[in-house]
């Protein structure tokens, strides 16, 4: 019986230490900051997966600093991983189309979905990012960790004012 607790035990404190991604994704209590739709298993919102900020950052912040081809000096950048992001909403295509307020759009294929990788940033130098100055969501790469992220194609893929992504079917 004693062994059975501790087995019960164990059991609810692994299931209450899953990361969002394996739970529920709830539903936004802030602005609507993104909306990933497409080939997704998990959704919240008719259809779709929206998020707001706490939403994003309950995913797992990642910081890192680069500098970009976009900014002076070296940038320090929060966000969460473009691949925890996808791994929460259930992504099952091959490539995103990530798209900004302005309509402008990327596609980012999945072998870029990978830790380590681009995260969707929420901010910049501890500080949010006004629409004015990219945000308030720029997918990043951290540029500085490999010459493989200093390629014309990567520097396209860092899209800001990010605010939808299509996951393709």
């Amino acid at each position: 019986m004693h062994f059975h607790r501790h087995l019960i035990a164990a059991a609810v404190y692994a299931l209450a230490a899953l990361p969002l991604a394996a739970q529920e994704l709830g539903t936004p209590e802030g602005d609507i900051l993104l909306t990933i739709d497409g080939a997704i298993t998990e959704t919240n919102d008719d259809g779709r997966a929206v998020f707001d900020r706490a939403m994003l950052e309950a995913l797992g912040p990642v910081t890192f600093e680069t500098e970009t081809t976009w900014t002076e000096g070296v940038q320090t950048f929060t966000g969460v991983e473009l691949a925890t992001l996808l791994e929460a909403v259930g992504a099952t295509g091959d490539s995103i189309a990530a798209t900004a307020i302005n309509d402008y759009a990327v596609d980012i294929p999945r072998e870029d979905w990978v830790e380590g990788g681009p995260i969707v940033a929420y901010l910049r130098n501890g500080e949010e990012m006004p629409v004015r100055d990219k945000g308030p969501l720029w997918v990043v790469y951290p540029f500085d960790a490999s010459e493989d992220y200093q390629t014309e194609v990567i520097y396209s893929r860092s899209i800001w004012q990010l605010d939808r992504i299509t996951v393709a079917e």
